[in-house]
């Protein structure tokens, strides 16, 4: 498909407007066998199979009507042509009859093994190749190089292929994978990864269809070359889950948990991706867990803008070394800032020098600058040259041709390029998470079987003696059935007591008034079983001592299987959202890094005296439940909210428990 000897064009036209024409124009520059297919057109050839007569046929471009498109693909097939793509769209993504068209076009794949590409897509590029295989004007002038993207929408793939033109970078593919009947992004990533012309790999990601195959596919891919990844879809909003780990382990938060688990470095927008993705196609750190990043600015407002955001991202901007600070003093103004970031005052030949002793400082590993284009006053290529030995993202600001000359020879000279500071941000950003994800120890781990439990309905006792086989701290507390049992558990135990009800079918026990706490008399135990709605079961609990609250559950994703959540909050989880996803099983090394991505994390840290989260315990608990779930196919979810933080370590306060049985019959509560 990436790489014909021959292609014929199906439905090729010599009306300028129509699809097939341009097809034709954009392959036009096609060092193999074109060969145009009009069975109304007598200067074409009538059909496929006459077009391979001819010569070599490997891809077929099939730009005819939908309805049409089965009857020619299965042509191409029986012709011995091995790929095909379908450009036009009116396939499933137009419901009604497209619906069977692309059904027909699957049947035929399965029945013939070609491949296929689309339907619904605008093609690819493969410009190593000399394939132009788009119907978009323009894309011929993209020029070869080290960045390859895979997108699920054509036009999406259009897109980043300009912008990345636009940024100085060549392309090594380019495809638009459209209603992905057969040939999929781990298809193309599978391909990627043994493909020498690509250095990098953009991947934008609408929706998954089988999860566990595009994180084996990243997973390879990534650990012989960087993913950069964007996920579509920060603010779909589904049906409210059973608890707060479904409602909150969306579709794109979990696909990007994934992701990043599986190795790629995550981004939040097009022009952010294309300064990541570009960076790490000429640079790259190795492994690290905290790489300092040395800046230099040759004005102090873009400076400042490049600190901030660098800061953002949680890049480590040290001090600089006292000698490199004495060495810096001779080479700058006394009015200058010289500790990190380095503001030079105005780029000058001195710049050069400046650039080599930041990057010879013990603490850094990274070199991010910023300088306007002012070639009468500096050689940005030649300054920078003088700064070897540690990889270099420079922002140059400017436009017009100069510029752009200028940034394509720090480009060639392996420099990582941007044209703003937060572009420069965007790309530091993206070889610090590139360098963070390498270090990440391998996810496989051998650790203790965990319990096989029933599958059915558990209450809150019941979960928690679940909970009790893989060590997780409760509070002294008992099940009964009447009055007598509470009082005598209430005596046990010692007040105060919070009083629950035992419901597996209730899983909200705050919301019908099923939870009572500071129960300190025998009185107000009468009272709060009086109140607790048709109770015929209730727990005895002593009360907890106060701490931090999180959320922990395990719940099994549709499309990506055993998933983990950690969020901050307790009962207002859903309301701050600060939460961090893995796939399950977790190792306790991906575990214990799960706090660290919480907004809230200094609330886990002794914030004003409070207790101080153990991680090697929260990783012993978190791995545990994903152990659990995995263990058990017959549960769908296992939720520990609260899971309290206290000075003497973690408690888990409520717990919930589902089988896939319990989790379908209540769907939406």
């Amino acid at each position: 498909m990436f790489a014909p000897q021959g292609i014929a064009v199906v439905g090729a036209s010599r009306s300028p407007g129509k699809l097939g024409a341009v097809l034709a124009r954009s392959l036009s520059g096609f060092g193999g066998h074109l060969a145009l297919v009009n069975s109304r057109d007598e200067t074409m050839y009538d059909s496929v199979r006459a077009a391979a007569a001819a010569g070599p046929v490997d891809l077929a471009m099939i730009c005819v009507p939908a309805s049409a498109c089965s009857a020619v693909l299965a042509e191409a097939a029986a012709a011995r042509v091995r790929a095909a793509v379908v450009c036009g769209g009116g396939f499933a993504e137009a419901g009604g009859e497209g619906v069977d068209h692309q059904r027909q076009l699957a049947k035929i794949v399965a029945e013939t093994g070609i491949r296929l590409l689309g339907p619904n897509t605008s093609g690819f590029l493969a410009p190593h190749a000399g394939v132009t295989a788009s119907f978009v004007p323009g894309v011929a002038e993209v020029r070869p190089g080290r960045v390859a993207v895979v997108a699920a929408s054509g036009g999406v793939n259009h897109a980043l292929a300009f912008l990345l033109a636009e940024a100085g970078h060549g392309l090594s593919l380019a495809a638009g994978l459209g209603n992905a009947v057969d040939v999929t992004a781990p298809d193309v990533l599978d391909h990627l990864a043994d493909d020498a012309d690509t250095a990098a790999v953009a991947l934008h990601v609408e929706s998954v269809a089988d999860g566990p195959r595009l994180v084996a596919s990243v997973c390879r891919l990534s650990a012989r070359k960087p993913v950069v990844a964007l996920v579509v879809g920060q603010h779909d909003v589904g049906a409210f889950a059973a608890s707060h780990t479904g409602a909150l382990a969306t579709s794109w938060r979990t696909t990007r948990a994934a992701l990043a688990q599986a190795g790629a470095v995550l981004v939040d927008d097009e022009r952010e991706l294309v300064d990541a993705v570009g960076a790490l196609s000429v640079t790259r750190l190795p492994p690290g867990a905290d790489p300092g990043v040395g800046v230099v600015t040759a004005q102090a407002g873009p400076g400042l803008l490049l600190l901030d955001d660098l800061r953002g991202r949680r890049a480590r901007v040290p001090e600089l070394a006292e000698s490199t600070q004495d060495t810096l003093a001779t080479l700058l103004p006394p009015l200058t800032y010289q500790r990190n970031p380095v503001d030079t005052g105005r780029p000058g030949p001195e710049l050069g020098r400046v650039l080599a002793t930041v990057a010879a400082d013990p603490g850094v590993d990274v070199l991010a600058g910023y300088a306007l284009h002012e070639p009468d006053a500096v050689d940005l290529p030649g300054a920078l040259r003088e700064a070897s030995g540690i990889p270099v993202v420079f922002g140059v600001g400017g436009t017009g041709p100069a510029v752009t000359a200028t940034r394509l020879a720090l480009l060639d000279a392996g420099i990582a390029v941007a044209a703003d500071p937060r572009g420069v941000a965007a790309a530091v950003g993206a070889l610090l998470g590139d360098a963070r994800r390498q270090a990440v120890p391998p996810a496989l781990e051998t650790r203790d079987q965990a319990p096989v439990v029933a599958a059915g309905s558990y209450d809150e006792h019941q979960a928690k003696q679940v909970l009790g086989r893989l060590g997780v701290t409760t509070m002294p507390g008992r099940a009964c059935a009447n009055r007598a049992e509470a009082h005598a558990a209430f005596d046990a135990v010692g007040g105060p007591v919070a009083v629950k009800i035992l419901d597996a079918a209730i899983l909200h026990k705050t919301e019908v008034g099923g939870v009572h706490l500071g129960v300190a008399s025998h009185a107000e135990l009468d009272q709060a079983l009086d109140r607790l709605p048709g109770a015929r079961r209730f727990l005895v609990e002593a009360m907890a001592p106060p701490g931090v609250d999180l959320v922990l559950g395990a719940r099994r994703d549709p499309v990506f299987g055993p998933v983990l959540l950690l969020g901050l909050g307790g009962t207002t989880v859903e309301a701050l959202a600060d939460v961090a996803i893995r796939l399950a099983p977790v190792s306790l090394a991906e575990a214990a890094a799960m706090p660290g991505e919480l907004a809230g994390r200094a609330l886990l840290s002794g914030w004003r005296g409070g207790p101080e989260l153990d991680t090697a315990e929260l990783a012993g608990v978190a791995a545990g439940l994903g152990d659990l779930l995995v263990a058990n196919p017959g549960l769908a979810e296992i939720e520990v909210n609260p899971l309290r933080l206290t000075h003497d370590g973690l408690v888990a306060l409520d717990a919930v428990i589902l089988s896939k049985e319990a989790d379908d019959a209540h769907p939406d509560q």
